[in-house]
């Protein structure tokens, strides 16, 4: 867990600008700025083609098409399938209730 820094005293604030104050008032030997010596032409001037590699070529994909045609096929087979098997009690209940209901209409109709 993180615990926050008690703050330095003001005093102590006062002394650190004032050190640095000092620092940057310092006379430096090289503060001169550097001397351009050499001529700068076009042909020394880098390119960013120089710099940067183009990006790889894309890679053609490897499998065919007939090949993932078939195999999104296999898979809606299974979830098909998978359908099925979660609903063939459900439907089988509906038929059974569905002949029943339509047997004893026929019946009723055939004893009058």
């Amino acid at each position: 867990m993180d615990t926050l820094k008690p703050a330095p005293a003001p005093s102590q604030l006062l002394h650190d600008l004032e050190s640095i104050r000092a620092l940057l008032d310092e006379p430096q030997a090289d503060a001169e700025p550097p001397l351009l010596t050499e001529s700068i032409t076009l042909d020394s001037i880098p390119l960013l083609s120089e710099i940067v590699a183009p990006p790889p070529a894309p890679v053609p994909p490897t499998a065919p098409r007939i090949d993932l045609d078939s195999e999104l096929r296999a898979a809606a087979q299974l979830i098909l399938q998978d359908v099925l098997d979660d609903f063939a009690p459900q439907i089988e209940a509906e038929l059974r209730r569905r002949l029943q209901a339509r047997l004893e209409r026929l019946l009723r109709e055939q004893q009058r």
